[in-house]
């Protein structure tokens, strides 16, 4: 099933909070007013410009197999190699914000509006990881209405460049998917246009399948390790799951 997924931008509307932290502002901080007024004055940008849109296909475990080789370029051991071929149903998928949130960007910056720019920036990001959870929580509701998958089943989306994955995995995956119904183009260096775009596999699974420990020699030049906050975020669901029955 191949389908354009319309993630409606109160699903990925900015936490002003969220984005502060993103800027190394710590949760609890009142940030000043000058940042606290950027920020209203790039939120409204924002929510002007944005034209989230996304796509999924499902994939069979063999079909995915032979696009995550790619081009023969990952790390020789991964995390992800270990988790797909334990789940229970996969899709592909990409999600775009549209080409104006960009552009808009590189304007702010090449007008010397440094500031603005950059906080722009980060909103634009914030919103756009915060559509992987919209992509997750639409894949598990669709699993669930079909009756496909079991409480304890919780998905992750998984995207080349991250954890192994080499980012010329992309070529293959926009192949399967075509992302160009909805605007996402590859460039050169396999890199997505418009920028504020993100793509991978949604793995659905038992919650165990997902959790890793991150000892990969490639671990060690990660500078977010969010994959942690990731794996417990599956552990925290799961286990409010079973005390709300």
């Amino acid at each position: 099933m191949r389908q354009v997924i319309d993630i409606t931008i109160d699903r990925i509307k900015p936490d002003p909070s969220g984005v502060f932290q993103s800027q190394g502002i710590p949760p609890g901080t009142t940030p000043p007013e000058k940042v606290k007024e950027l920020y209203d004055s790039a939120e409204k940008l924002f929510f002007k410009l944005a034209a989230p849109v996304g796509i999924s296909a499902d994939i069979s475990i063999e079909e995915f197999a032979k696009i995550y080789t790619g081009n023969g370029n990952n790390e020789p051991d991964t995390p992800l190699e270990h988790i797909f071929p334990r789940a229970n149903h996969l899709a592909l998928f990409a999600f775009t914000l549209g080409k104006e949130i960009s552009r808009e960007i590189q304007r702010q910056l090449k007008n010397k509006n440094l500031a603005k720019g950059y906080m722009l920036d980060t909103i634009a990001s914030y919103c756009t990881d915060k559509a992987s959870e919209a992509a997750q929580t639409i894949f598990h509701d669709r699993l669930v209405s079909k009756h496909q998958i079991s409480g304890s089943c919780r998905i992750l989306l998984y995207s080349p460049g991250y954890c192994g994955w080499h980012v010329s995995g992309q070529k293959k995956l926009f192949a399967y998917l075509e992302p160009q119904e909805i605007g996402i183009h590859l460039n050169e260096s396999f890199l997505m246009v418009p920028l504020k775009s993100i793509s991978g596999v949604l793995v659905s699974g038992d919650t165990k399948i997902h959790q890793f420990v991150n000892n990969y020699p490639f671990c060690a030049n990660c500078q977010t390790h969010n994959c942690r906050d990731r794996i417990k975020k599956t552990q925290v669901d799961y286990k409010r799951k079973q005390i709300n029955g």
